[in-house]
């Protein structure tokens, strides 16, 4: 089985969110794929109120930074209560959506759809505190080298990621492994009708009815593509630094 195939699951996958805003969720998450998934009950999502969990009369839940600096820093007491709240069970994973984090890749979402489902800590303001993070054995996870106002889109696009991958939400299994990232390559163009758009005709090739070389060419189409594209992916797909088999694709710019 490889990285990107998800066994069948003896329990049901669940994502647990604490953020601040509970009211954002589902949001995208219900509709479309898994917006139906979700109604059918092939995945739960529970989205939990971290300020249920301050205790002062103000409902507090953050201070400034120690040692000076703009913005607010979550307290790690109210955030660890909302943990401990959740009643995770040991196995899920801890994470907290953070730009400094772990960078999110398709073999890291497969290894999460796998599981029973994660606890996902959406941070606000300035960031939370260390110390939560070091207690609570928090994985701090990235979807990109940019700043997000706070971790619940994030969240939202880890969770998606995860879901299509789980049992029965793909009408295709091979829907949710033959695409980018699934074998270390951007995915190759797709075309359909019409036959000609523009001037512009669909490759003779892909209507040629021989399988073997629209395989072909596919590949060859995803190694060009991530090799421009992409370069550190295709470094690490070669193992080096080497031309792709393929030409660059005239859909790159």
């Amino acid at each position: 089985m490889t990285p990107q195939e998800t066994p069948p699951q003896a329990t049901l996958w669940r994502a647990t969110v604490l953020t601040l805003f509970p009211d954002m969720f589902p949001g995208p998450l219900g509709v479309s794929l898994a917006g139906k998934a979700l109604a059918t009950g092939l995945w739960t999502l529970e989205a939990r109120d971290i300020r249920a969990s301050a205790t002062d009369k103000h409902r507090s839940v953050d201070d400034t930074p120690a040692g000076g600096g703009p913005g607010m820093v979550l307290r790690a007491d109210v955030l660890a209560a909302a943990i401990d709240a959740a009643g995770i069970a040991p196995d899920r994973p801890r994470l907290l959506m953070s730009p400094r984090g772990r960078p999110l890749t398709q073999t890291h979402v497969a290894e999460l759809a796998a599981g029973p489902g994660p606890l996902i800590v959406c941070g606000r303001f300035e960031g939370i505190d260390q110390r939560v993070i070091e207690a609570r054995g928090l994985e701090e996870v990235s979807i990109g080298d940019y700043v997000l106002s706070g971790g619940e889109i994030a969240a939202m696009a880890l969770i998606d990621a995860c879901v299509r991958l789980l049992p029965g939400v793909m009408g295709k299994l091979a829907s949710g492994t033959e695409e980018t990232f699934s074998e270390g390559l951007l995915e190759y163009p797709q075309y359909t009708r019409p036959q000609e758009f523009e001037g512009r005709q669909i490759p003779e090739i892909l209507i040629s009815g021989d399988h073997a070389k629209v395989a072909a060419w596919r590949l060859a189409q995803s190694e060009a593509l991530t090799a421009a594209r992409r370069p550190d992916l295709w470094a690490r797909k070669a193992g080096q630094k080497a031309a792709p088999r393929g030409t660059k694709n005239k859909t790159d710019g």
